[in-house]
């Protein structure tokens, strides 16, 4: 069966200032009652981490089952990915163009994904890269690319919540609030 993620990623979040905002949304999850203040054992692979709160369902899409597990907050640069698997394609933020990674038969295409991936492994050392999109020719940010089923997203704060129903648009945007009103992505998959 497996464990279940979703990262809650703030994409306009710098160093400088990830353990504020951070500190901002656990506060606001407290007080709407998502999660729980204090801390427990409810999270694979942390020591501890805050428990579903008892009104955890405003927060997601269908409540028809309730979480069983709870809410990490990662800090510092991150390649926030989806798991299991890999993106097939990545989306031009100029030309909205995709470039694909693999076929339709889940073959490799190495030009292409051996580009990004050096464009990833560079902004996870150090915070900046850029893409070339084979369509229109232009560099972009590597953090204002998309990704097939959000597979990836690039930040300094994350907020991950492990076996969760899918959050609701409504509670991403009034996070985003939060944050400041900045760009969320929600980066989801299975251990």
């Amino acid at each position: 069966m497996g464990d279940h993620f979703q990262i809650i990623v703030d994409l306009d979040a710098t160093a400088a200032d990830a353990a504020e905002l951070g500190g901002r949304a656990l506060d606001w999850l407290v007080r709407e009652g998502i999660v729980r203040a204090g801390r427990t054992d409810c999270v694979p692979g942390a020591r501890t981490g805050h428990p579903p709160g008892e009104k955890w369902a405003k927060a997601v899409l269908e409540p028809d089952w309730e979480p069983t597990d709870g809410l990490d907050i990662k800090k510092g640069r991150r390649v926030f990915l989806g798991g299991q698997g890999d993106a097939r394609y990545a989306i031009c933020p100029r030309c909205a163009a995709r470039t694909w990674f693999y076929t339709e038969r889940w073959e490799p295409i190495e030009e292409a994904s051996t580009a990004f991936d050096e464009a990833i492994r560079t902004w996870d050392a150090t915070g900046e890269a850029k893409a070339r999109c084979p369509s229109c020719e232009q560099d972009s940010d590597l953090t204002a690319w998309r990704w097939d089923g959000d597979y990836y997203a690039f930040g300094y704060l994350g907020l991950e919540f492990w076996n969760w129903p899918v959050f609701a648009p409504r509670f991403l945007a009034d996070l985003a609030r939060v944050l400041d009103d900045h760009r969320v992505a929600a980066v989801g998959g299975k251990l």
